[in-house]
């Protein structure tokens, strides 16, 4: 080491050690630069930028030897053989091209190495045939173990400098391996140079072919300024590809910041870039997430190897949040070439959004959006359950079904905002009164049912159904919600029945008797409701068809003057003939259609065909038709009864609609309305059942009717009940006083007709002045035809 140290500061000029440093520095740059460039090159491109390198290194290496040796004095005269010359800088090209040719050969880690070995080896060529042409008056003795040290140096250098530089194409790999290479070059020089010692010999002649220093100087500078302007191209070369580069990669980068979805570039385990979606998804920024593992990321291991073995199918997983928060993410892997190396591109996409929307699919399917109770399906399915659980511990369980009350004139009185505000208080109040294990449920509609599971007695079930109808009448925590009126039927299993579809049936039809005996009530199932409620829905049934069968008729029953005897009117009356059951009294089937909505059209049919027989009498008798409360608070009652009037061509004073109290009081405002645009048609308007109602005096004062009728119940009772005798002369006198004719209904016998003669009493009606029959049987009044007499009962009705 001191000798080489000694021939470096003592037998050099130090200026010229500095300039072969610096040419060979260029050389090395420029070499590694336009490997580069081979390496990524293809065909004939390859061929010509290898070539270039080639004679880069190799004339570097060259120049830096022969700077060196004129750097070098041995104090005696000295030249250079110049075939010896110009063949180590041959083997400097050629051998440095052999090994950049094999340094980028496909043959894996391996070929880096060997290159850069093969190098070093041309180096040592270049180096002692350089030796060899040096020709001077004496001798010279080599140092063997310098010698190998020089050869060495260069040859572990070299390939360590090659590798280091073709790692990757980063600029930072470029310069170190081209350091490495500049060291390779410069320590085997100064090696070697160290390893020989020179004894002059006077006798010894130099060749006169010699080639003189300064010829020799010449060339250096020649092949310094082919090395000067190939390290700038290829520096050049590499700025411009590192600009390209870095415009490629900005292009590259805002594509991927422009994707929705998170985008992952890696290198095995390593992340080398993400995009803007993926770092906001992560919570990081994205040069946080740079060269760190993916591990960091997927709390999964596995998930890469997962990946390759996915033949690209995506595969969901969880992305570990900054915060600590998991992610579900679903990640789809592809390969694809980076930087001249096999790289990985993982697409991840944000599952919460899908997941939530999976979620509330879910929830729906399985409660009602309304009311956020179970829906049908989930109390089936936990009923099912419950019902198992009772049959293995021997437990009995109740079901309560709910139904509101008139529910539907709700809807139709107050619109369906308040309909939906009246079934979400019903289950927030219901809900508040069960225990633990208790479910509600919404089936449909107005509709609802609780399941009991286990019911230690059946009186825990009626305990419960009556703290259920209290909750729903007190209105202290939604105020907004007046009381809830509902009906409630109650099954017990397994003592009505032992499957999940029966015990429903039963509690429905338990709900059924508790609506026909007075609402607002529970009832537990009992065998004969069966039948009954059986009953009651095939007549609900055949009532809706009634009308398209032709089984619907009208029958009149006349309304006289109770002073002259003269008819002034009839009132028409609906019969129903069932095909298979007979007459049906007007009792039992008019409730019925007034609850399942068929009155709706049954009344329409009424009106047309009352109207219609009414425009066909030659006298113009009046024709009273009643109507239902549930008539009254249909929104397009009044178009109907006017487009009845211009079809049938019927005078509008000739039509009477009678109406009982009980449809002012279920919403005064909007019947009075109602009727106010009826009388506007100039129809006349007639309060039937007077006295029967709840607020008698304030609805004849709220509304001018025309015409007032006691109720039969009254009539039949003023011989034999003074009170009703004393009201049936009341309500005579409100009527002097109010101005408005009275008809008394339901007059059977001569007692009662003379009663209200004696009372003056306008008109009546009633069996003794004329039962409901068939028009026809009335055609002398309706018509005028003189051949036609009167009935013995029609002259009995006049004043004596």
């Amino acid at each position: 080491m001191f000798k080489v140290y000694n021939c470096i500061v003592t037998a050099h000029d130090f200026n010229l050690v500095l300039l072969a440093a610096i040419v060979c520095a260029l050389a090395s740059v420029a070499a590694l630069n336009i490997l580069q460039h081979a390496r990524a090159s293809k065909g004939q491109m390859q061929g010509v930028w290898l070539s270039v390198a080639a004679l880069s290194t190799g004339t570097g290496i060259w120049a830096t030897h022969f700077i060196a040796m004129l750097a070098f004095s041995p104090g005696i005269p000295s030249g250079y053989n110049i075939v010896l010359t110009v063949g180590s800088l041959l083997a400097a090209v050629l051998l440095t091209g052999t090994g950049l040719a094999i340094s980028i050969m496909p043959i894996g880690r391996i070929a880096p190495w060997l290159g850069g070995s093969i190098i070093g080896g041309g180096i040592a060529t270049m180096h002692y045939t350089g030796m060899a042409a040096f020709e001077i008056q004496g001798f010279m003795i080599w140092d063997t173990a310098l010698v190998v040290a020089s050869i060495a140096l260069g040859t572990l250098i070299g390939a360590l400098a090659l590798a280091t530089g073709l790692r990757d194409a980063s600029r930072r790999s470029k310069n170190f391996g081209a350091l490495l290479l500049t060291l390779a070059i410069v320590s085997h020089h100064f090696t070697a140079m160290g390893a020989v010692s020179i004894i002059p010999d006077p006798a010894i002649a130099i060749s006169p072919s010699a080639v003189p220093t300064i010829w020799l100087a010449i060339g250096v500078a020649i092949a310094s300024f082919t090395i000067i302007v190939l390290a700038l191209a290829g520096l050049w070369l590499d700025i411009h590809d590192q600009n390209r580069s870095e415009r490629e990669t900005q292009r590259m980068q805002s594509l991927a910041d422009a994707a929705v979805e998170g985008l992952i570039l890696s290198h095995g385990d390593q992340i080398v870039t993400v995009n803007n979606s993926f770092a906001r998804l992560a919570g990081h920024d994205q040069e946080q997430l740079a060269r760190i593992s993916l591990s960091t990321c997927f709390p999964d291991v596995g998930l890469l190897a997962k990946l390759k073995a996915s033949s690209e199918q995506p595969i969901e997983t969880e992305l570990r949040h900054r915060n600590g928060a998991k992610v579900p993410v679903e990640v789809l892997l592809r390969s694809m070439e980076y930087g001249g190396q096999p790289h990985h591109v993982m697409a991840v996409r944000d599952l919460r959004a899908r997941k939530e929307a999976e979620r509330h699919i879910r929830y729906l399917a399985h409660h009602d959006a309304l009311t956020a109770l179970p829906n049908r399906s989930q109390f089936n399915a936990k009923l099912d359950q419950e019902i198992l659980l009772a049959q293995d511990r021997g437990e009995k369980l109740a079901v309560l079904c709910l139904d509101l009350d008139r529910f539907k004139e709700v809807n139709d009185l107050f619109g369906h905002a308040a309909g939906d505000k009246v079934l979400q208080a019903v289950a927030a109040r219901v809900t508040r009164v069960l225990g633990d294990r208790q479910l509600m449920a919404r089936l449909g509609g107005d509709e609802f049912a609780v399941l009991v599971p286990a019911l230690t007695h059946p009186s825990a079930a009626g305990r419960l159904a009556e703290k259920i109808l209290e909750s729903l009448r007190d209105k202290s925590e939604d105020s907004d919600v007046e009381e809830i009126s509902s009906s409630i039927g109650i099954a017990v299993y397994p003592d009505d029945a032992i499957d999940r579809e029966d015990l429903l049936n039963h509690a429905d039809t338990a709900l059924y008797r508790a609506k026909t005996e007075g609402r607002a009530i529970f009832r537990f199932f009992e065998a004969k409701m069966g039948l009954e409620v059986r009953d009651r829905r095939e007549l609900e049934h055949d009532l809706r068809h009634a009308t398209a069968r032709g089984e619907l008729s009208l029958v009149y029953q006349p309304q006289r003057n109770i002073r002259t005897g003269e008819a002034t009117g009839f009132e028409a009356l609906l019969r129903w003939k069932h095909s298979t059951r007979g007459a049906i009294s007007p009792a039992t089937f008019i409730p019925i259609a007034e609850e399942t909505g068929a009155i709706l059209e049954i009344g329409g049919w009424v009106l047309r065909e009352a109207c219609r027989e009414a425009a066909s009498w030659e006298q113009p008798l009046t024709i009273a038709i009643n109507v239902s409360a549930v008539q009254i608070h249909s929104a397009n009652f009044v178009q109907l009864v006017h487009q009845t009037l211009l079809n049938t061509g019927l005078s509008p004073h000739r039509l009477e609609l009678e109406i009982t109290e009980t449809a002012l009081v279920r919403d005064l405002n909007r019947a009075l309305a109602t009727l106010r645009q009826i009388k506007a048609l100039g129809i006349r308007i007639a309060m039937d059942d007077f006295g029967t109602g709840y607020s008698s005096l304030s609805n004849l004062r709220a509304f001018p009717f025309d015409k007032i009728k006691i109720d039969r119940s009254f009539i039949a009772s003023v011989h034999s009940n003074e009170q009703a005798a004393t009201i049936v002369r009341a309500v005579l006198g409100l009527g002097r006083g109010l101005g408005l004719p009275v008809l008394a209904e339901g007059v059977e016998t001569g007692d009662e007709l003379q009663f209200l003669q004696g009372e003056f009493c306008d008109a009546v009606q009633g069996y003794l002045v004329g039962r409901p029959s068939a028009i026809t049987e009335f055609r002398n009044l309706t018509h005028d035809e003189p051949d036609y007499q009167e009935r013995p009962a029609m002259a009995d009705i006049k004043v004596a």
